[in-house]
């Protein structure tokens, strides 16, 4: 029987734990161990909150995290609660799918003002994280400026522009919903530093800010003139391609017509911000709330010949959730290399005297905000705070 540590529970630690599965079947017990007291990583609190059809692969997760050779070990802390050393002691193999869950600094004048936010904190606050959940971001503001040109930089500038009723179905934290709701906003810039052909948007997501309730989406025209580069791939110059469509259709509609306006400007590197202002190559905006969507990093990783990294925390913030798959299923090679060249190691049980959560203890939080979910026609109402967590997972 071999015993591996996987250090995170998001989406690579998961298919880390179901290639293990596959490989070793009933002979392999593993350990997700996570600082949060509930699972899911990414999917809990980086997919955005009505995006629950993208949420929805958690359930394949579920066959995972409930057999019988599977352990959660959540509300543990690597680090504080136990070290790497002490796991490389007690385990034969140690899996690190902790991500990057930092914000890439824009190391800028004014970046440390109030009103500049992060990616990573602002997309905590409303996905209910507990570590974000006193953010308290200046929204009573009139104009917001998103600086970036991926996915996130979409997911936060859609949650600021749409109305209650499209956000109904969500799981978006209370607290943050009333917040957007009340917020007097009128004008959203979506603010990339290089040309639209070069923009990391998905064809969908672009798509689905032409049909928000409450905003317009704008673009200029003379913006949209450029071309995916010929050395990109086939699919890659595709899927610029259109969204150079759409954005030209964007360009084609007129402001005025919905309470918000969300202008897409290219080629405008900021080069500082100020109170109520951020400074553009291209000029000047009065914003009094600035979110950085422009990439995530991660701390250092411990070394160590039976420490293997997957996803994120390996190569970087990348690709997409199915893209964890085929990465976690290679490492998860690796690792029955490393194994099949190491004999076992007869240790007492790893985690015996922390104050873990368990499966039986998420099942409670999960239970509990499914029940408060259901009152108000969401999928969840999520708790975020600690206390709440904890108090949930532990209530007989």
């Amino acid at each position: 029987m071999r015993h591996v540590a996987v250090i995170g529970s998001g989406p690579a630690g998961y298919y880390s734990a179901e290639a293990l599965q596959k490989l070793y079947g009933d002979e392999i017990r593993i350990d997700m161990i996570d600082r949060m007291p509930v699972p899911y990583g990414l999917i809990r609190f980086g997919v955005a909150p009505d995006h629950q059809s993208i949420k929805a692969v958690y359930k394949r997760y579920e066959g995972t995290s409930l057999s019988g050779n599977v352990r959660f070990v959540g509300n543990v802390l690597v680090g504080r609660d136990v070290s790497i050393a002490e796991l490389s002691g007690l385990y034969d193999a140690i899996i690190l799918a902790t991500g990057a869950p930092d914000d890439r600094p824009l190391d800028i004048p004014g970046g440390d003002l109030p009103g500049v936010i992060g990616s990573a904190a602002f997309v905590g606050w409303y996905n209910g994280h507990p570590e974000f959940a006193d953010l308290d971001p200046p929204l009573d503001v009139a104009a917001a400026a998103v600086i970036g040109n991926g996915n996130v930089a979409l997911d936060v500038a859609r949650v600021l522009a749409k109305s209650s009723d499209e956000m109904a179905k969500s799981d978006i934290a209370p607290d943050a919903a009333a917040a957007i709701a009340a917020a007097p906003l009128t004008d959203i810039y979506v603010i990339g530093r290089r040309g639209p052909e070069q923009a990391s948007f998905t064809n969908n997501e672009l798509a689905e800010m032409g049909r928000l309730s409450r905003a317009t989406a704008l673009a200029d025209a003379a913006a949209l003139k450029g071309e995916p580069p010929a050395s990109d791939p086939t699919p890659e110059r595709l899927r610029k391609n259109k969204n150079l469509e759409i954005l030209r259709g964007f360009a084609a509609n007129e402001a005025g017509g919905k309470p918000i306006s969300v202008h897409f400007v290219f080629h405008a590197a900021p080069l500082s911000f100020d109170t109520g202002a951020v400074e553009l190559t291209i000029g000047r905006l009065d914003v009094d709330l600035v979110v950085t969507c422009i990439g995530y990093s991660g701390a250092a990783l411990p070394s160590g010949e039976d420490v293997f990294a997957v996803g994120w925390a390996r190569r970087g913030p990348s690709g997409t959730i199915p893209t964890n798959r085929g990465h976690s299923h290679g490492v998860a090679q690796e690792v029955v290399a490393w194994l099949a060249a190491h004999p076992a190691k007869d240790a007492p049980d790893p985690l015996a005297g922390l104050a873990a959560v368990d499966a039986a203890g998420w099942r409670r939080i999960d239970k509990a905000e499914s029940a408060a979910g259901a009152g108000e026609g969401r999928p969840r109402v999520k708790m975020s705070l600690w206390d709440r967590l904890l108090a949930a997972a532990r209530e007989s």
